[in-house]
């Protein structure tokens, strides 16, 4: 499932949320792009939102970068990949293991080729934490205030209930397929020299966007990168955590519009 925004006609940047998102994670984003003339179009990820759950249970980043090749293959022009985490992982390893390139530019946000796994474990810790779900909009809202504790808590509960599907129970779920989580994503690459390999076959303009308060990108690891990417740019968003664009969207906004404004239209 996707949304898009803007004209059509307009140079493409394609939204990739990460594990546990949904293309309404850009929502906002995506418009501020429209605005200054790109097309953007947010997806859903296999197993997330309103795509399709697989039905062999395969979740490994392979499959993500297998489903993003298709969708690029229905795209006329090369897109501006804008990958967060899981999104962005699938978005280098497209780009950087291929041969003639797919994108215009790379965008990834607090992802990069060293992974601090103990974040990733406590991202992990809170999506399977409520397998039984939630009574109320409100409950689930107060879970995400304690893994988030630093974002201020929304007086709004429709965004969320974006993210949530009530089932026949009446209880509130989690929108993803539960055995997203019983695979690797991302932790099959998390140890190995594959993403170094792509970081260093990347050629198109790359901006790194990294959250100050992340436990997922350190600060060494964004810059492990920056040596391995010389031409990256890299911008770090204070007060933000592992989510940049929904801790500090107006700040993640203003990088991604500024970098594009250099990335050739034509491309």
């Amino acid at each position: 499932m996707a949304d898009a925004w803007g004209d059509p006609t307009h140079p493409p940047v394609l939204l990739l949320p990460g594990g546990g998102q949904t293309r309404h994670a850009w929502g906002t984003t995506a418009r501020t792009l429209a605005l200054h003339g790109w097309h953007a179009i947010a997806v859903d990820p296999r197993g997330h939102g309103e795509s399709d759950w697989a039905p062999d249970g395969d979740y490994a980043i392979d499959a993500f970068v297998a489903d993003l090749k298709l969708v690029l293959a229905a795209l006329a022009r090369r897109p501006v990949l804008v990958g967060a985490s899981l999104g962005g992982i699938t978005a280098l390893l497209a780009e950087g293991e291929s041969a003639d390139g797919v994108a215009a530019a790379l965008v990834l946000v607090d992802i990069a080729t060293r992974i601090e796994v103990n974040g990733v474990e406590k991202i992990r810790a809170f999506m399977t934490a409520h397998p039984e779900g939630f009574t109320s909009l409100e409950e689930a809202a107060e879970a995400v205030a304690r893994f988030l504790p630093h974002r201020p808590r929304p007086r709004e509960l429709s965004g969320l209930a974006k993210n949530l599907r009530q089932h026949p129970d009446g209880r509130f779920r989690w929108h993803w397929d539960p055995q997203f989580l019983n695979g690797r994503p991302p932790r099959d690459v998390a140890r190995s020299t594959r993403l170094v390999d792509a970081a260093r076959a990347l050629r198109v303009p790359t901006l790194l966007v990294r959250g100050k308060l992340s436990d997922v990108l350190s600060e060494e690891g964004a810059h492990e990168f920056l040596a391995l990417v010389p031409h990256a740019r890299y911008v770090d968003v204070s007060g933000a955590g592992h989510m940049v664009a929904g801790d500090r969207n107006d700040a993640f906004k203003d990088a991604v519009v500024s970098f594009l404004r250099d990335v050739p239209v034509g491309a």
